[in-house]
């Protein structure tokens, strides 16, 4: 009695293990930081517009999934992905060593480098020896302000962290910045192709970025396959190229 009681017990937590790792995908929570566009931002009637936007919600639409959007800083995604706030990064977020220590990632979803912004007229360069001195302006958590503190600081560059991009423009404008160092894709139709980007300009060459890709818990296996399946079939029936021309007149996702 004892060895069938033993083997029932083995059973039945063997059948709750499976059912507690078993996942509805039915609904996918997607992070995002709505201060970056093209790539996500709010529209004039409050609702969450942009590429990634576009791009989640097909996605979804694959999957035969509601797609939920949850607002968060930029600096604070990968400790609210890990927390269980939202199931996916969905935030115009670069794959690098570092953040892959600590999460997975989709499939890539587009490729744009990094550009430094400045008045027009400046002779600033994206160099250690050009910035030293300097204040620019990132957004926290951002490869960008990696790359600035890493590269620049060190050198005597003054790398003010913001929350958000919003914030990195209005200190721009308001001259409390010497410059602001974003995505490219972002700063040239977020900003310098806006009124409020009138007197600036980009100052020196791109630098590399990477690729950037959804960022999942790692353990959520089954969602990566699902999701990678989604993209890859994005890419390949052309949908990817329509939602990209609703935004860009060039190629974002590179080779």
């Amino acid at each position: 009695m004892k060895k069938l009681l033993a083997a029932l017990t083995v059973a039945l937590l063997a059948t709750v293990s499976i059912g507690a790792h078993a996942k509805d995908w039915s609904t996918i929570r997607f992070g995002v930081d709505a201060s970056y566009p093209p790539f996500e931002s709010k529209g004039p009637d409050g609702k969450l517009v942009g590429f990634d936007i576009d791009l989640g919600n097909e996605i979804c639409a694959r999957l035969k999934a509601k797609c939920v959007w949850v607002e968060n800083d930029f600096d604070g995604m990968i400790p609210a992905l890990k927390a269980k706030k939202f199931d996916g990064v969905l935030s115009s977020l670069t794959i690098t060593p570092q953040r892959a220590e600590q999460i997975g990632f989709s499939a890539k979803l587009f490729d744009t480098p990094t550009r430094l912004v400045a008045k027009k007229g400046s002779t600033l360069q994206p160099t250690p020896e050009s910035m030293a001195g300097k204040s620019v302006g990132v957004e926290q958590g951002t490869i960008q302000e990696t790359y600035a503190k890493t590269n620049w600081q060190p050198k005597g560059a003054k790398v003010v962290p913001y929350q958000n991009q919003d914030q990195v423009y209005a200190d721009l404008v308001s001259g409390r910045l010497d410059a602001a160092l974003q995505d490219e894709v972002q700063a040239d139709l977020g900003f310098l192709k806006t009124s409020r980007g009138t007197g600036f300009q980009f100052v020196g060459n791109a630098i590399p970025s990477g690729a950037a890709a959804i960022g999942l818990r790692k353990e959520d296996t089954d969602l990566k396959a699902k999701i990678d399946g989604a993209i890859a079939s994005m890419l390949k029936d052309g949908t990817y190229k329509k939602i990209e021309k609703k935004y860009f007149d060039f190629d974002v996702y590179g080779e």
